[in-house]
């Protein structure tokens, strides 16, 4: 694995901002149900024939690379539903100057093919847990599959892919009584817990900000059991970490609604149909699955991608807006333009 290049990313916003973190979505489907994600008996999925291909995503990803990229988050959906996701990972890792590669997942499928991800060249893993309650992991996922994310996270922490960071949503009168005990387990097991604030991106249109537990909610109740002192230092990161009576042990709280951190954000996005957003919330997307499947030559296709980042990069405005009065969320879920 290649390390991180330090030149300057030619992937600059007019505020100033490099971009060097591309989120690529390899699927819209999942596995799960999470109430906040969507309804149980959603169906609304993206056409196959939609999907970028595997060449076309490495073609893709290969450009971004060149223009500053050094970190690739695999996402979806739930991305170890694509059952080439080795071969994605190879294919990453096989460019020049390969940038650094992690993904986030369910964890359903993580136990039978960690190894082979870590092998293919994948770093290390984000997993989505909200509960430690095997029911209250159904009644919330409409799913009995609670040891199963357990026997990925002890599979993916075998196979080295490490630290395993662990993302939990709190609900109000669901789990969010569960903040102490989840950041108990946490550091017994050697896992990085980030709390993350429930977000206006579920499809089943539930998200409401009086019943939100926010960062303020969340950090007052873990100090009730724990001496939380803020780490120094942030840079792009979407976390903001705190040490854990004293460290080196720490816990993160994403805050993107109440606390945000878009001054910082060097992220940009490809779902997995084709698009490109230069923010989670952007209502404006821009088609590169086109442009690949034109008649253009390769090196025509290469440099209008490359026009296409640096297009997209320019127009990403301040912030997300989530504040604003008049802020309208997107129209399109989570699942479908990739956490």
């Amino acid at each position: 694995m290649g390390e991180l290049r330090v030149n300057a990313s030619e992937l600059v916003d007019t505020y100033g901002r490099e971009h060097r973190d591309l989120r690529v979505s390899l699927t819209d489907r999942c596995s799960l149900r999470c109430t906040y994600c969507m309804p149980a008996d959603f169906s609304d999925w993206i056409a196959n024939g939609s999907l970028l291909t595997t060449e076309e995503l490495l073609t893709v990803i290969g450009v971004a690379v060149e223009n500053g990229i050094t970190q690739v988050r695999l996402t979806g959906g739930e991305p170890l539903l694509r059952r080439d996701i080795a071969h994605v990972i190879a294919g990453i890792n096989a460019l020049p100057n390969p940038p650094r590669i992690s993904l986030t997942t369910n964890a359903l499928r993580l136990a039978e093919v960690a190894q082979d991800l870590k092998d293919a060249g994948l770093q290390r893993v984000n997993v989505s847990l909200d509960t430690l309650s095997a029911e209250r992991f159904k009644e919330m996922t409409h799913r009995d599959r609670f040891h199963d994310v357990i026997e990925g996270i002890k599979a993916a922490q075998e196979a080295g892919l490490t630290p395993v960071k662990v993302n939990s949503v709190l609900l109000k009168g669901i789990n969010d009584h569960e903040a102490i005990p989840l950041l108990k387990h946490a550091l017994a097991n050697d896992w990085n817990l980030r709390f993350i604030e429930q977000m206006p991106l579920d499809a089943g249109d539930l998200w409401a900000r009086p019943i939100m537990v926010t960062a303020n909610d969340i950090q007052q109740e873990l100090e009730r059991e724990f001496t939380l002192t803020p780490v120094p230092t942030r840079g792009s990161a979407p976390a903001e970490e705190f040490y854990v009576d004293g460290g080196p042990a720490t816990v993160g709280i994403i805050a993107s609604v109440t606390r945000p951190f878009c001054s910082a954000c060097d992220r940009l996005r490809l779902t997995a149909d084709g698009q490109f957003r230069n923010c989670l919330f952007a209502r404006d997307e821009t088609d590169v699955r086109a442009l690949m499947r034109s008649d253009l030559t390769d090196a025509q296709k290469r440099e209008g991608i490359r026009e296409i980042l640096q297009t997209v990069t320019k127009a990403k405005l301040p912030g997300h807006g989530i504040n604003d009065p008049n802020f309208v969320k997107p129209e399109r879920p989570m699942s479908a333009i990739g956490g």
